[in-house]
């Protein structure tokens, strides 16, 4: 971590992951989103929900694993599914998590109400 700048560049690094995490369902139309206001929002532990959906979040998370993106179930205790980008997480696979989250929205509308 040294070597990458220390904590400074940690802080940088981290703050980047889980901007474009939080960008991406902030604008995803309502179809993933998160109910913690911006400013006590975590950048190491990012939960989500699937359309408010608990099916849906089971498909996800199943979905998710079989292409490799691990342990997205949420906090037994609240649900929903949680991704978890510490230090160790590269840019480029929280744009992969991305892209796979387009991709499954894509693939699975949102459930209308009835």
């Amino acid at each position: 971590m040294l070597k990458l700048g220390g904590i400074p560049a940690m802080q940088e690094l981290a703050a980047k992951r889980s901007s474009m995490l939080y960008d991406y369902i902030d604008n995803s139309d309502g179809y993933y989103s998160n109910a913690i206001q911006k400013r006590w929002r975590s950048r190491m532990n990012i939960p989500f929900r699937v359309c408010c959906n608990a099916d849906l979040e089971t498909k996800f998370v199943k979905d998710a694993a079989a292409k490799g993106f691990l342990d997205l179930a949420g906090h037994r205790s609240v649900g929903g599914c949680r991704a978890s980008i510490y230090n160790a997480m590269p840019i480029e696979g929280v744009q992969a998590l991305i892209d796979f989250m387009k991709a499954f929205k894509e693939a699975n509308p949102k459930p209308t109400d009835k």
